[in-house]
């Protein structure tokens, strides 16, 4: 037996070892809508800086005057140039082809995907599956520069935007491919008082994460809540 045959393994590290995200910068496309909205209101209220955006520029900038915090708005491209990690918070029928006119500006960036794809009739809302398996998975087929996670799929835009709520009492399960960077969407979400970011596989398991999101509409119908998810035993 060698001398490297014989020593001894590193400490598996910390699932809790979470890096700094304070100095970073984030956008939010789709940020003109109440989930875009609420996830860059509750980013900026805990220090996060924070640019709104949308494809019409004005609108994006009269949005993030009503948030306060120092959010700033800007059209889309601008909003993915100047941010270090970028929130896709658009609507599913716009997902493609926004993503791919903005495949340049995120080249490079870390992009968190929240969309879920989602029908609806006269029984409720019913999941989506799309070509590529998931909205997370088309938008890492649309953007191969990119380094593509999914989250914050399960947070109610009605408590997000609340003023008078403090707390969120949620956990958001992150997805991605490299632990660096679900490390950095975990860590971003635990900025939000009440949340917490938990690891839960790859991006091959997105569609089950965000089509749970219908079966939490019909349980917030049914019970006039705006329920989140917690993990146990963490």
């Amino acid at each position: 037996m060698t001398t490297q045959d014989s020593a001894p393994k590193p400490p598996a590290k910390d699932p809790w070892d979470l890096p700094d995200v304070s100095g970073l910068s984030v956008g939010v496309l789709g940020g003109t809508g109440p989930q875009g909205r609420g996830l860059a209101y509750r980013l900026a209220r805990a220090g996060q800086r924070v640019t709104l955006g949308s494809r019409d520029a004005a609108r994006a900038e009269a949005a993030a005057a009503e948030l306060g915090h120092g959010v700033e708005g800007a059209d889309n491209a601008q909003c993915a140039r100047r941010s270090d990690i970028v929130i896709v918070a658009v609507p599913w029928d716009g997902h493609a082809a926004t993503l791919e006119s903005l495949r340049e500006e995120l080249a490079g960036k870390l992009v968190i995907d929240c969309v879920n794809p989602l029908g609806f009739d006269k029984k409720g809302a019913y999941a989506l599956k799309p070509e590529e398996g998931s909205a997370a998975e088309q938008a890492a087929a649309l953007l191969p520069d990119s380094r593509v996670t999914a989250a914050f799929h399960h947070l109610s835009a009605v408590l997000l935007q609340d003023q008078d709520v403090e707390e969120i009492d949620t956990d958001v399960l992150v997805l991605g491919e490299a632990r660096a960077d679900t490390d950095l969407v975990q860590a971003l979400a635990g900025r939000i008082p009440g949340m917490r970011g938990i690891f839960a596989g790859r991006l091959r398991n997105a569609h089950q994460v965000e089509s749970l999101v219908a079966n939490l509409i019909s349980v917030n119908r049914r019970y006039k809540a705006h329920a989140g998810l917690r993990a146990t035993d963490l």
